[in-house]
């Protein structure tokens, strides 16, 4: 009998999906070998219905903060950046694990894509750094120019993006983990957009290297699956953690 991780619960299925929808209540998974983890569940298949009691869950684009805590605990980090703290989920997994954490945002004036807002940032340099970047225009946070869900144009996009990726490089201390939670989107103008593939890319320019697999996170609580399209296409149902890390 093949096994199944336990953190693959049954899910909620409806009376109107068909039956073999209805037959299909949990997912099956390699057993995932044993070993010195101190998050044992964290695999690079991430499933968590549940998104906890961090940030605020209104907040659009909110990811929970279930992956965040697993992985603040998995690297044992002393000190936390967030330059993208939105709902400010990252920052209520460090109070609660009693960890200091540095949090930013666009909406508080800070501009992660310029370089001079991050000379003098308190606490530099930082052993870990979490970031949840907009998928490009897939979801429009503010208007203001300098937001990246702001850019008109791809290349636009990516030029600030790259900014954004090589200030955080600059403020991760040696041997530190920089975290991206990712997706891949289909633009109406651009068409497929491998956001993931741009972020590596740009990563590993930036003098960054990939410090372990890719983490695919279940993308629970999305508003598109509670959507009905015309159209047909094959949907999305996960983002991308991408761990990277600053040699030493």
């Amino acid at each position: 009998m093949q096994n199944v991780n336990p953190f693959f619960t049954a899910q909620q299925v409806s009376p109107a999906q068909s039956p073999q929808a209805r037959e299909r209540v949990y997912a099956r998974l390699p057993l995932a070998p044993r070993n010195a983890s101190p998050v044992p569940h964290l695999t690079s298949l991430y499933h968590f219905h549940r998104a906890g009691d961090y940030g605020d869950r209104s907040y659009p684009g909110n990811c929970g903060g279930k992956l965040i805590r697993d992985l603040l605990v998995f690297f044992h980090a002393q000190n936390v950046f967030d330059p993208m703290t939105g709902s400010g989920t990252c920052a209520d997994v460090c109070r609660e694990l009693v960890i200091p954490c540095q949090s930013q945002d666009i909406r508080h004036g800070f501009d992660a894509a310029d370089a001079d807002s991050f000379r003098n940032l308190p606490d530099a340099p930082f052993d870990f750094i979490w970031a949840h970047p907009p998928y490009w225009r897939q979801k429009i946070y503010t208007q203001d120019a300098r937001d990246l869900s702001a850019a008109p144009t791809l290349a636009a996009f990516l030029e600030r993006y790259a900014a954004f990726i090589r200030n955080c490089a600059g403020v991760l201390a040696e041997g530190g983990k920089f975290a991206i939670l990712m997706g891949d989107y289909c633009d109406r103008e651009a068409g497929f957009v491998s956001l993931t593939h741009h972020t590596k890319q740009i990563a590993f320019a930036a003098g960054l290297r990939q410090h372990c697999t890719d983490i695919i996170r279940f993308s629970h609580g999305a508003s598109s699956s509670r959507k009905v399209y015309r159209s047909s296409f094959i949907p999305g149902l996960h983002d991308v953690c991408m761990v990277f890390e600053k040699a030493r």
